[in-house]
């Protein structure tokens, strides 16, 4: 569905929107995957259950691994791994590690998802439905909005638009910019996706039915 005009939709050196092709996946390491981050060089994965997979580049082959306490939504700040817990709390690790440098109440219980824009994070959550936009990596709120998802389960930002994704309607939105206007949706891969990346050129999902990590195309 579209609900206003595509930008530069496929255009040459136009923003070229995520899509439902995929054009690579592999099995994730854990049977519940819920959560995506990529730092710059690997995908970052994480199991519900309480592990956090450190791949090499994105493939299934993971380098490391550790223990996390619940994980249920991953982001990257160009430093350091951002997670957050399945209660009501955000964890800013150190680097990429199990180490916590600092903690904050997530806006509501129950966060699912974690994105980071380049200045702000930004939470989704299921049991409010809502989009939170964070002043810089902090519990202050500087805005939210409704999602247009039933139940949020995961976040990306490309570099110029929001993307999230519901697992009960099984849908991957592409907001405009950070806000609650949608251009172009389309179906998720599998039946419950539950967290979303953006490696610098492809949207990654991860879906906790299939136990599969997948790599959309663009266009």
């Amino acid at each position: 569905m579209i609900h206003k005009k595509l930008l530069g939709a496929g255009g040459s050196g136009g923003y070229k929107f995520p899509n439902s092709t995929i054009l690579n996946s592999f099995s994730s390491p854990s049977t519940y995957p819920y959560g995506l981050a990529f730092d710059g060089t690997n995908l970052i994965s994480c199991d519900v259950g309480g592990l956090i997979y450190i791949h090499s580049g994105v493939t299934s082959t993971v380098s490391s691994s550790f223990s996390a306490t619940q994980p249920s939504g991953l982001t990257f700040d160009g430093t350091n791994l951002i997670s957050c817990l399945t209660d009501d709390t955000i964890r800013v690790h150190s680097g990429v590690t199990s180490t916590i440098s600092s903690s904050f109440r997530a806006p509501a219980f129950a966060p699912t998802g974690l994105a980071f824009d380049g200045t702000n994070l930004i939470s989704c959550n299921s049991s409010t439905d809502r989009i939170y936009v964070h002043s810089g990596i902090s519990s202050t709120i500087s805005s939210n909005f409704e999602s247009q998802s039933i139940q949020p389960t995961g976040l990306a930002f490309d570099g110029t638009n929001l993307i999230s994704c519901d697992s009960i309607t099984d849908t991957i939105y592409v907001h405009d910019g950070v806000s609650s206007t949608i251009l172009t949706s389309f179906s998720a891969p599998s039946s419950s996706p539950g967290g979303l990346t953006f490696n610098g050129t492809n949207l990654i999902s991860c879906d906790n039915d299939s136990d599969t990590i997948y790599v959309h195309g663009r266009g």
